[in-house]
């Protein structure tokens, strides 16, 4: 979760694992969207002497459609380079990196990057862009904030950018979801916990001190939609649908001796990601990995399982007598329209007001961010469900606790949306794993690129 080693194959190559990906009208300059992938989970800071970087060997990808056919209409491509400064030495540093060309830092890493459009006309907007260094600890980077504010850059496109580690801004408790969906503020309802479990308890943020490699874009909002403009918020123009992905080269040979690997062929999809949770939750662990190498144009095929989801059955069973409405729901056999609109068309005109993020009517898992809804001048961490209509699911901030927002969904809040007769379970509104985002040890950040400052090894030790 969100989508950190989500699938089988997926989990055995995690430089190519697509963690989170975040689209937000940016709160400091609301005429652009800030997009953020991340890859690569369970950084421990403290993992040298080989620290973590992006593969030179995956291309990098962030979609856009605008037009709502679940196909991109805009992609930008990151493509990275590594190169060692000293052949003879061990040391990822051989004193302070206090520069980007600092001569101590020997292991440095590049990217180009690459937008596409609709047509695969390509265009390079950028050559030999640093990243900055993995944040190895006081003495090797004593000023981790400048590295990061070096490796910052404004392009003469519009485009801004930033490539590199990032403290893991995800937060949610692993250990008791995990643990046959225990919830710790109510695992004292849990059909097996209630011979275990005497009260509740405080959810585990099971990410926290670990961090990711994220790409980070900021691109003026003109740029992204349909025509170029700025269209009201009930103008289907003004939605756009974002997703990431990762993938590599179909055939990869094996150097021998001194040789280098060769990678031939053309790159297929191993990884994506658009709204949180749906590999890791709603596709059935037999289809995880081909649901990684699809586009969302496919995802009419997923429809069923969004329907009826089977984690909407488990919380009854699990929690016995707590979802009894919920229950019933199950039970009559009705098809879950409002999380088919919540994750796969968006969510149509009319059922909230003063909001829509409606695609149209082809299926498609993406991220749906109407980009004309201004950013919220005090941000509720439960996004739309909290009336916040700049939040979760209308795009994903930083901070929106997205477990919670799931859960709540899946749980039935949302279904008085298409069916005014349903009463949602009093549960169905209190559900929660117990985390928010004061539960992440790193500050989030009010710019780009938003998420915190990467931990040292040095002060999070294993």
């Amino acid at each position: 979760m969100s989508s950190h080693r989500e699938a089988p194959e997926i989990s055995k190559d995690p430089v190519a694992d697509s963690t989170d990906v975040y689209a937000f009208v940016s709160p400091d300059r609301p005429d652009t969207v800030t997009l953020i992938a991340n890859y690569l989970p369970f950084q421990l800071p403290s993992g040298g002497p080989n620290f973590f970087e992006f593969g030179d060997d995956v291309l990098y990808e962030i979609h856009i459609d605008n037009n709502g056919d679940g196909h991109p209409d805009i992609s930008y491509q990151f493509r990275f380079s590594t190169e060692i400064t000293n052949e003879n030495t061990f040391l990822y540093n051989t004193g302070p990196i206090e520069a980007l060309d600092s001569e101590n830092w020997n292991r440095r890493q590049f990217y180009s990057l690459t937008k596409v459009d609709a047509q695969g006309t390509a265009q390079v907007l950028a050559n030999k862009v640093p990243c900055p260094p993995s944040n190895v600890g006081p003495l090797s980077t004593p000023d981790y904030v400048a590295l990061a504010k070096a490796a910052t850059f404004q392009l003469k496109t519009g485009e801004r950018v930033f490539a590199g580690q990032r403290a893991e801004g995800f937060f949610v408790d692993l250990g008791a979801i995990f643990d046959l969906g225990t919830l710790r503020p109510f695992q004292q309802l849990h059909v097996l916990g209630r011979d275990i479990f005497q009260a509740a308890d405080e959810g585990v943020n099971a990410t926290d001190r670990f961090n990711v490699s994220s790409l980070a874009l900021q691109v003026p909002i003109s740029d992204l939609v349909s025509g170029g403009g700025r269209y009201d918020v009930n103008d289907q123009r003004s939605v756009i649908g974002v997703w990431t992905s990762a993938g590599r080269q179909q055939v990869r040979m094996l150097g021998a001796a001194k040789a280098e690997d060769l990678n031939v062929g053309p790159v297929t999809q191993v990884s994506r990601l658009g709204n949180p949770l749906f590999n890791e939750v709603i596709v059935p662990m037999a289809q995880k990995d081909l649901w990684n190498t699809l586009s969302p144009a496919g995802d009419e095929q997923f429809a069923g399982l969004v329907e009826k989801p089977e984690l909407a059955t488990l919380l009854p069973a699990l929690y016995p007598d707590v979802f009894p409405n919920l229950a019933e729901l199950n039970e009559s056999g009705q098809p879950r329209a409002d999380l088919v609109a919540i994750l796969l068309t968006g969510i149509p005109a009319g059922l909230i007001d003063g909001f829509q993020n409606n695609t149209g009517e082809v299926q498609a898992d993406m991220l749906r961010l109407n980009t004309a809804i201004p950013p919220a001048q005090e941000p509720n961490q439960f996004g739309l469900l909290g009336g916040d209509l700049a939040g979760f699911p209308n795009g994903r901030r930083t901070t929106d606790d997205v477990v919670t927002i799931a859960l709540r969904a899946i749980a039935g809040l949302t279904f008085p949306l298409i069916d005014d007769t349903f009463t949602p379970d009093d549960a169905a509104g209190a559900v929660t794993p117990g985390l928010s985002a004061e539960d992440v040890t790193a500050p989030f950040l009010g710019h780009f690129p938003y998420l915190g400052v990467p931990y040292d090894g040095f002060n999070n030790p294993s």
